[in-house]
């Protein structure tokens, strides 16, 4: 059981991270054309921010298993603040009018997730591309 709930944390830190890419990538693109916000940039950041928390679930039910290591404080926090600049632009712009929105929030809560997620990998001593086992 905890060497499958491993591989599907392991594994679906490629899912967020192409995920974050797209969504950065989609929103880079909205505001150096000036694009209207729309509902692509809001499924782009919205997929990124589920499959993070989603992410956040799955290392929750891997740290109560018992698995636990000091190194494991600062990948914690960089994920849960990951997750964070990752929805609260998400929420911000939902309560604005839709005159008032703009991808902007978007692009800069992307780009600091996708560093705090690189950091927070880098934080337990893995790469992006290596392999957890």
């Amino acid at each position: 059981m905890l060497n499958a709930l491993l591989y599907a944390h392991s594994g679906l830190r490629y899912l967020v991270l192409v995920a974050g890419v797209v969504a950065f990538l989609y929103a880079l693109y909205s505001v150096l054309t000036r694009r209207p916000y729309d509902r692509g940039i809001r499924s782009a950041s919205g997929i990124f921010a589920g499959l993070l928390h989603l992410q956040i679930l799955l290392g929750f039910f891997f740290l109560v298993s018992g698995r636990f290591y000091p190194a494991l404080i600062g990948h914690i926090f960089m994920m849960l603040f990951a997750a964070a600049s990752a929805q609260i632009p998400l929420s911000v712009l939902r309560r604005r009018s839709p005159e008032e929105r703009t991808p902007l929030p978007h692009l800069i809560g992307n780009s600091i997730a996708l560093l705090l997620v690189w950091g927070g990998i880098l934080s337990i001593g893995r790469s992006l591309l290596e392999s957890t086992l």
